[in-house]
C-alpha cells in the first residue's frame, strides 16, 4: 500500500464526499426512470413536459456536480484522491447529458412512434445505472471488493447488450422504414441511447480503478 493512502486512513474522514456521489447517482435513477415516460407519451404536450422534467433533473445534477467540484477545491484532506473523485463526478454527469441529449431530441423532432429496441435500450440504461448506483454507495467500504467487481460485470454485461439491441434496431430501421427524415430522427435517438449506456462502462472503469488502488 502507498504511503499517502496509510496515511489517510490515520486522517479525519470527509464523508460529505460519499453523499454527494450517491445524490449524484441517485439522480440518474430519477432521470432514466423518467426516459422511460417519453415513449409512451401520447401527444406533443406530453413529450414537451417529459423533456422539461428531464432538463431540471439534469440541472439538478450540474448543481451536485458543482458542488463536488467546489469541495474538492476547499477540503484538504478527501476520502480517495482528487482525480478519482473529479473523474467519477465528471462520468456520472456525462451520462445524465445523454439521457437530457435523447429526452431532448423525442420532443424537437415530434417522435410520435419508436420502434421497440428504444424502450428496450431505456430498461437497459436503468439497469446499468442501478449498478452504478450501488457500486457508488460501496465506495465507502471498499473493503467489499467482490461486491463492487460484481457490479462492474452487470454494467459491462448491460453494455454489451445495448451494443446488440443497437445495431439489430439500426438494421431493422434501414430494412424497414421507408422515410428517410423518420430514419435519421429515430437513429440519433438510438445513438444517444447506445452511448448512454457506453458512459455508464466509462464510469464502471473509474470504480474499478479506484478499487484497484485502494486494495
Amino acid at each position: 500500500m502507498k504511503l499517502d493512502q496509510i496515511i489517510k486512513r490515520f486522517l479525519p474522514r470527509d464523508d460529505h464526499f460519499f453523499v454527494l456521489l450517491e445524490e449524484s447517482a441517485q439522480n440518474l435513477v430519477t432521470a432514466s426512470k423518467e426516459l422511460k415516460i417519453l415513449p409512451l407519451c401520447k401527444t406533443q404536450k406530453q413529450r414537451v413536459e417529459a423533456a422539461r422534467r428531464i432538463k431540471d433533473i439534469e440541472h439538478d445534477g450540474d448543481s451536485i456536480t458543482h458542488r463536488i467540484f467546489s469541495e474538492l477545491n476547499s477540503t484538504f484532506v478527501t476520502p480517495l484522491d482528487r482525480e478519482d473523485i473529479h473523474e467519477l463526478a465528471s462520468a456520472l454527469d456525462d451520462i445524465l447529458d445523454h439521457i437530457d441529449g435523447c429526452a431532448n431530441r423525442f420532443a424537437l423532432y415530434k417522435i410520435t412512434r419508436v420502434p421497440q429496441a428504444v424502450p428496450n435500450l431505456i430498461d437497459v440504461l436503468i439497469l446499468s445505472i442501478q449498478e452504478l448506483k450501488n457500486g457508488v454507495h460501496l465506495l465507502r467500504n471498499l473493503n467489499k471488493a467482490e461486491d463492487l467487481q460484481k457490479s462492474f460485470m452487470k454494467v459491462n454485461e448491460y453494455e454489451n447488450e445495448a451494443d446488440d439491441i443497437f445495431d439489430q434496431a439500426v438494421a431493422d430501421l434501414f430494412e424497414k422504414e421507408k422515410n428517410p427524415i423518420q430514419i435519421i430522427k429515430l437513429k440519433e435517438v438510438l445513438v444517444g441511447l447506445e452511448t448512454a449506456t457506453d458512459k455508464c462502462e466509462d464510469a464502471a472503469n473509474v470504480l474499478e480503478g479506484i478499487l484497484i488502488k485502494h486494495n
